[in-house]
């Protein structure tokens, strides 16, 4: 094994220790399952055993493994992914890419695999200690370039944790040249309502004893935004809604966490997109950084929302939910009367899937359909403001 450093807690597996951890996890009963049933089904377990010991690095095993099988679930469950903006990109730079979150699982694999596909390394991904439900599911992540996000820590611990993580990933930037990945927000905004939080602007802020916004500069902060035409969760999302409203100490089980991210993998997406917006460091130059910590991560994060809004892609049923919930028609250009159709047997679908007992069907629909109606409603907002 690797010298220990002071990041062992939280970093991704170093390449000398792939082959050990292949090893612990094709000896794990669920994980030879899982590979079984859902990536290799009708294939012998001693040919996937071969063909995972052949991996001794992390480059081999994500270009030459979890890429194909990345694109493989595309083609079953996508109408196809693009990637777009690569031109504000250059592949000698580092970024820390920041985006809206929309899928558990799929958001920072498909960034990583598009990346590669177009010649630019992969990126490390920031993922929440909350979804690592087993020690195979640690395992998986940190072989794929995941650091850990320490979530589950006490009050007392938030602070420490927060200058470690943003230590780590300022040492990810500057000296290991490696580009990351970071979601604007703890958690996926259920509603779509894509907002950077405060608190993930100062957390990065942390990482360096420079001012507030060259500690940022630093990082090369470049906005990026995940457009699903379908949300495959929409329907629980929408159900933990009710959920919530219905029971205001309602909290989501394990249970739950794992079948978002099976849904999110395995339902039907349409077609996805991701467009790169540009670097903000221009816009940092132009913010003051003498002033209060809280104004500036204000001013920050609406920088980002901007850049991200800027960068959705809509489909017809973005128009038809906006139009729904408040356009009185606005868009009607945008879509056919078989659209809307489609919109209507949509949703009647999602919300049939929904088990609650006491279900509020017109509630259910509005949360629904202000999923697809905000990144518009957004979009429009940076149009006016510009």
């Amino acid at each position: 094994m690797g010298k220990t450093s002071e990041f062992d807690d939280i970093r991704p597996y170093n390449n000398d220790e792939v082959m050990p951890v292949i090893e612990r996890l094709l000896n794990n009963p669920q994980f030879r399952e899982v590979i079984s049933t859902y990536l290799f089904p009708g294939k012998q377990w001693a040919q996937i055993e071969a063909l995972m010991r052949g991996f001794t690095n992390q480059h081999d095993l994500q270009h030459l493994f979890v890429k194909d099988n990345v694109f493989e679930l595309l083609s079953r469950t996508s109408d196809g992914a693009s990637i777009k903006g690569l031109e504000h990109l250059s592949r000698s730079n580092t970024y820390t890419y920041i985006s809206n979150h929309r899928d558990i699982v799929l958001d920072a694999a498909l960034l990583s695999v598009l990346l590669a596909d177009n010649s630019f390394d992969t990126v490390e991904i920031a993922i929440g200690d909350n979804l690592l439900l087993t020690d195979w599911i640690s395992d998986v992540v940190r072989l794929n370039k995941c650091f850990i996000v320490k979530r589950s820590v006490s009050l007392r611990q938030i602070l420490a944790s927060s200058i470690h993580l943003s230590n780590y990933i300022h040492h990810t930037i500057r000296d290991k040249n490696q580009s990351i990945w970071i979601a604007q927000r703890e958690g996926r905004a259920k509603d779509s309502n894509d907002r950077t939080q405060e608190s993930v602007v100062k957390m990065l802020a942390m990482g360096s004893d420079k001012p507030f916004l060259t500690s940022l500069e630093e990082l090369n902060l470049t906005p990026l935004a995940f457009s699903y035409e379908y949300d495959p969760c929409d329907f629980l999302k929408a159900k933990e809604f009710q959920q919530k409203r219905d029971n205001p100490d309602f909290k989501k089980t394990r249970e739950d966490d794992a079948v978002s991210m099976r849904t999110g993998l395995f339902g039907h997406k349409g077609a996805i997109s991701i467009k790169f917006g540009h670097s903000i460091n221009p816009d940092l130059l132009k913010l003051d950084n003498s002033l209060n910590k809280n104004i500036l991560a204000a001013e920050v994060a609406s920088i980002i929302d901007k850049e991200i809004f800027r960068n959705y892609k809509f489909y017809p049923i973005n128009y038809i939910a906006y139009d729904r919930l408040w356009g009185k028609n606005t868009f009607q250009d945008k879509y056919s009367a078989n659209d809307v159709e489609k919109y209507d047997r949509y949703f009647h679908q999602q919300l049939s899937k929904i088990d609650l007992p006491n279900k509020d069907i017109p509630y259910l629909k509005e949360r629904m359909e202000e999923m697809y109606a905000y990144p518009l409603k957004n979009y429009l907002s940076t149009e006016n403001n510009d």
